[in-house]
C-alpha cells in the first residue's frame, strides 16, 4: 500500500465503499451490530481528527502568510483574493442559472412532485425547524460573527469567521511590529504550521479507512431508489457544477493563471477526494495546503493567506446549487421568474453562499432566503432533502477546487513560478 499514491487509495475506498453500502443496505449487521455503526465509527474518527487540525492550523497559516506577505504587499494580495472569490461565485451562479433555465427540471409532469411533500415528515420537519424565522437578516450577521468577544469561545465553539478576522489582525500587525520578540513570535507560528502540516500527513495515512466509513455509511442509508422522482434535477445541478470545475475554472487556471489545468487537478486530487467524502472545506483545510504548496508549488505565504479564508466564504460549489434549487422549486410551484427575480436569486445567493455558511444546515438556510424573497413556501425546501447529501459531497469538492485555483492564480500574479506552470513543460 506504501507505493500506491494517496488518491487511488482514495478512490479504491470509495468504490469499496459504494459496493458495501448497496450490497450490505442500512439493515445489515454482525450479530446486533448494525454495518453502519462500523461505518459511522470508521468516518467519525477520521473526520474528527481532520477538524482537530483546523484551528492551530488556520490559525498558524494566516498569522505566519500575513506576516510573511509584509505590510506593503498585503493589501494588493487581499483585493486580489477578495476579488477572484467574487468573480468566481458570480460565475458558478450565472452557469447554475443558465442550465436550469435551459434544462429546467421542475418544468411539466415534474410539477406532480409538489404534492408529494408532506408538512408531517418528520426530516422536513427537523429541516424547517432550523430554516424558521431565517431571512435576509442573516446575512448581516456575518459581520457580527466577525469579530468575537472571547477568541477562545470562538475557537471551541468552531467560529471561523471570528478566529480567520483575530489571525489576520495579529499576524498584520505581527508583519509591522517593531517589538524585539516580533521575531521570536513569526518563528514560533512558523514552527506551529510545520507541526501541523507534519500531524497532517499522519492523520492522511489513515484516509482510505475513514472515506470508506463515511461513504459507506451515506450509501447504505440514502440509497438510490429514491433518486428517480428527483433524478432531473439531480442531472441539472450535477451538470451546472461539472461545467464550473471542468471548464470555468480550468479555462482561468490557463488564460489567467498561465498554469497546466492538467497538472493542478493531479495535485489536487487527494484533496477533492477528502472534500467529496468529508463534505466540509474546513475539514479538508489541511491537506489543501499540503496540496497546494507541496504538489502545485505555491508558496506559504499566499496558500496561507488565501485558503483558509477560501475554506469559510469562498463557496462556489454552494452558492450555484442554491440559485438551481431555487429556480427548480418556482418551476415545481408553476412560477414563472422575470429577470428581476432572477437577479434577485443571482445576488442573494451571492451574498448567502458567503455571510450563512456558519449556520447549521447552511445551504437550505440560504435557500430559505431566497424562498422567502421571491414568494415561495418553505415547504420546497423538502424536495431537496432526498438528493441533498450526495450533492452536498459534490459541491464541497467544487468548492475546494475553486479555493485552489484562487491560491494558484494569485500566486502567479505575485510573481511566483509554481510546479504547474505552462513554462515548466
Amino acid at each position: 500500500m506504501r507505493n500506491i499514491p494517496l488518491h487511488w487509495q482514495i478512490v479504491a475506498a470509495i468504490l469499496l465503499a459504494v459496493a458495501a453500502g448497496i450490497f450490505g443496505g442500512a439493515d445489515a449487521s454482525i450479530g446486533s451490530l448494525p454495518f453502519t455503526a462500523v461505518y459511522a465509527f470508521l468516518g467519525t474518527m477520521f473526520l474528527n481528527a481532520l477538524k482537530m487540525l483546523i484551528v492551530p492550523l488556520v490559525v498558524s497559516s494566516i498569522i505566519s502568510g500575513m506576516a510573511g506577505v509584509g505590510g506593503d504587499k498585503l493589501e494588493k494580495l487581499g483585493g486580489k483574493t477578495l476579488l477572484f472569490y467574487a468573480s468566481s461565485s458570480l460565475i458558478a451562479i450565472l452557469i447554475g442559472l443558465a442550465v436550469v433555465n435551459v434544462i429546467a427540471p421542475g418544468s411539466g409532469d415534474n410539477q406532480a412532485l409538489a404534492a408529494t411533500i408532506s408538512s408531517s415528515d418528520p426530516a422536513l420537519s427537523d429541516t424547517l425547524a432550523k430554516v424558521e424565522g431565517r431571512g435576509t437578516g442573516d446575512i448581516v450577521e456575518v459581520f457580527v460573527r466577525m469579530v468575537p468577544t472571547n477568541i477562545v469561545a470562538a475557537a471551541a465553539n468552531g467560529e471561523m469567521l471570528g478566529l480567520i478576522f483575530f489571525s489576520l489582525l495579529f499576524g498584520f500587525f505581527l508583519a509591522r511590529s517593531k517589538s524585539d520578540h516580533a521575531a521570536t513570535l513569526m518563528h514560533f507560528w512558523q514552527g506551529v504550521m510545520d507541526i501541523m502540516t507534519e500531524i497532517t500527513m499522519w492523520v492522511m495515512k489513515f484516509a482510505p479507512i475513514g472515506v470508506f466509513g463515511l461513504v459507506a455509511k451515506t450509501v447504505a442509508i440514502t440509497g438510490f431508489v429514491a433518486f428517480k422522482p428527483m433524478l432531473l434535477f439531480f442531472i441539472t445541478a450535477l451538470l451546472a457544477l461539472l461545467i464550473h470545475a471542468f471548464v470555468a475554472l480550468p479555462l482561468v487556471l490557463r488564460f489567467i493563471g498561465g498554469v497546466s489545468p492538467k497538472k493542478h487537478y493531479a495535485a489536487m486530487t487527494p484533496a477533492l477526494l477528502t472534500a467529496f467524502s468529508t463534505a466540509s472545506s474546513s475539514a479538508t483545510l489541511p491537506l489543501t495546503l499540503k496540496s497546494i504548496q507541496e504538489e502545485s508549488g505555491v508558496s506559504k505565504q499566499v496558500s496561507g493567506f488565501v485558503l483558509p479564508l477560501g475554506a469559510t466564504v469562498n463557496m462556489d460549489g454552494t452558492a450555484l446549487y442554491e440559485c438551481v434549487a431555487a429556480m427548480f422549486i418556482a418551476q415545481v410551484y408553476g412560477l414563472e421568474l422575470g429577470f428581476v427575480q432572477q437577479f434577485t436569486i443571482v445576488m442573494i445567493a451571492l451574498l448567502t453562499s458567503i455571510g450563512v455558511a456558519g449556520i447549521p444546515a447552511a445551504s437550505l438556510v440560504a435557500i430559505s432566503v431566497i424562498l422567502g424573497a421571491i414568494g415561495l413556501p418553505l415547504e420546497g425546501i423538502g424536495l431537496l432533502l432526498v438528493t441533498d447529501r450526495i450533492l452536498d459531497m459534490i459541491r464541497t469538492a467544487v468548492n475546494v477546487f475553486s479555493d485552489s485555483c484562487a491560491a494558484v492564480v494569485i500566486a502567479r500574479s505575485e510573481g511566483e513560478e509554481t510546479l504547474i506552470a505552462i513554462s515548466k513543460g
